[in-house]
């Protein structure tokens, strides 16, 4: 029998009536848990999280938040084996899919923790230094970030059920604005566990955090100036966003992560033996294949020097076909099946469009034998790599992101030309540039980076330490421009201004200095 996932809504949990979605294990399509918000009163559920959890969250310092997310950090590490298995079976992850997940998400938690006691007992942040406003030192002026009064609804994605979870909230929690979490329903099974162990603690203020698992309905309808929403998906779902009356009337605030077409480069710089070489390869490798390429960080699009294009098209094909995909429960799987036979329908056709006026190098759309998986089930697809020659910036792989193990190998010859085919993406979340060409790396990096949020740089001296590029740091922002979604996530403090309100406090500089004593200015 199917687990029911219930949603966590006014400080208890309820389950919707109706007719039910359906969970699915995606390796062989058997139900493992199923969820409805049919019947649920979500302006109800709103309106105790605004004026219960707000209140509530800011009566406590920046201190006192930053124990509790240690704690809930903790927790998701314990629980570690538990969400493995949870992940293995709804999100079709490997092991190792599942604790890049998981431990993404305590890692975070912990990082905002350490950041907050920093903090100490206070309760807002400055903006920078204030200033004096006429001929008397007295008339003073200072900016203020201070939380805002409503609620942070986080729309989540379906391939980080956990990460996604807890990097948005740490983010709203440590700001002092209770949160409202609505993971993807397709792989809910995982946030709705963490929440329920996180409310089985006790450690949350009341209200501090709500969970909808399942559609969101009518949620949006409630939302007030005061509140927020952030929101991680696809391009088409967040123009809906954008297009919302009341998000539109009443000027909600809006951070969106959409769709991303990420590139690699490889410097002309770089010897076929070197490590900086190997270091672009695993890199590569990885960010195709790791959670089945169903990562808004993965590398979709790879450029090499012309004369070595043909020497990184074998090393590449090399590599991806030692992958081995099939049911993750199997020890001889690498790469696990997509989420959902909506992603698999997509990532098929979306292979055929990059098809056109490209080779095929490895991989492609037909069905596979996958290892451990019942013949004509499960959501598979092999990597796949294609090959494009004279790649042009109308091409569709600029166009449109195949959200699956899926990438395009180019070539490249003058630096010029490399730009304008990466800002042809038309905005990305991270690209990354291999090479120790000084000369080189400047002209590409300010060439790309207004159209970026991240850019990471690897070379010989950073082989062997290096972090992988579709690596989210919560130390560094996590967003991009233009079809990227405009959005900015994380970034240390930074992150924390979506939930505050800057205002001007105007007046006698001795007040406002008792008001508002100054310990540590936001970015």
């Amino acid at each position: 029998m199917a687990t029911e996932l219930k949603s966590y809504l006014a400080g208890k949990w309820r389950g919707g009536s109706g007719k039910k979605i359906a969970l699915v294990n995606p390796s062989n399509e058997q139900p493992v848990a199923e969820t409805s918000t049919e019947g649920l009163d979500l302006a109800a559920a709103i309106e105790f999280s605004r004026r219960v959890g707000g209140a509530n969250l800011r009566s406590t310092t920046f201190a006192q938040r930053g124990e509790i997310l240690a704690k809930l950090a903790r927790s998701v590490g314990d629980a570690r084996e538990e969400l493995i298995a949870i992940g293995m079976a709804n999100a079709g992850n490997t092991r190792s899919d599942a604790k890049f997940d998981i431990d993404g998400a305590s890692a975070t938690l912990m990082y905002y923790a350490e950041l907050a006691s920093s903090l100490g007992d206070s309760r807002f942040l400055l903006d920078g230094e204030g200033t004096g406003l006429g001929r008397s030192a007295r008339l003073y002026g200072q900016h203020v970030f201070v939380p805002r009064q409503g609620v942070a609804v986080h729309i989540n994605a379906f391939n980080f059920p956990a990460w996604g979870l807890a990097e948005k909230f740490a983010v709203s929690f440590l700001a002092g604005v209770p949160t409202l979490s609505k993971p993807a329903s397709a792989t809910a099974w995982m946030a709705q566990r963490i929440v329920e162990r996180w409310v089985e603690s006790g450690l949350l203020p009341e209200g501090a955090l709500s969970l909808l698992c399942g559609p969101v309905r009518d949620l949006l309808d409630h939302l007030t100036g005061q509140d927020v929403v952030a929101f991680t998906g696809s391009g088409e779902t967040a123009a809906r966003l954008r297009s919302h009356p009341v998000i539109g009337s009443a000027n909600v605030r809006l951070n969106v992560e959409a769709d991303s077409l990420n590139a690699a480069v490889l410097g002309p710089d770089v010897a076929l033996g070197a490590e900086a070489l190997n270091l672009f390869l695993a890199d590569v490798v990885r960010e195709v294949t790791q959670k089945a390429g169903q990562k808004c960080t993965a590398i979709r699009r790879i450029y090499a020097p012309l004369e070595q294009l043909d020497e990184i098209r074998e090393r590449l094909v090399e590599r991806l076909s030692e992958v081995r995909v099939g049911d993750p429960a199997s020890e001889k799987t690498t790469m696990g099946p997509l989420a959902t036979s909506d992603q698999l329908e997509s990532v098929r056709s979306g292979m055929n469009r990059l098809a056109a006026g490209a080779e095929l190098a490895t991989g492609g759309s037909k069905p596979l034998t996958a290892i451990g998986a019942p013949a004509g089930k499960g959501f598979f697809v092999p990597p796949t790599l294609f090959v494009k020659r004279e790649p042009a910036a109308t091409d569709a792989l600029n166009q449109h992101e195949v959200f699956g193990p899926v990438a395009t190998l180019m070539p490249y010859g003058d630096v010029g030309r490399l730009v304008e085919l990466i800002a042809a993406g038309g905005g990305g979340l991270v690209s990354a540039l291999y090479s120790d060409d000084r000369k080189f790396v400047s002209e590409v990096v300010t060439g790309i980076a207004p159209f970026h949020g991240r850019v990471v740089l690897g070379g010989e001296k950073l082989a062997g330490q290096s972090v992988s590029p579709g690596t989210v740091l919560p130390q560094l922002l996590h967003g991009g421009p233009g079809r990227a979604g405009g959005g900015e996530e994380l970034g240390g403090l930074r992150g924390l201004q979506l939930y505050l309100n800057r205002v001007a406090v105007q007046g006698d500089r001795a007040l406002i200095q008792q008001l508002f004593p100054a310990r540590r200015s936001s970015p």
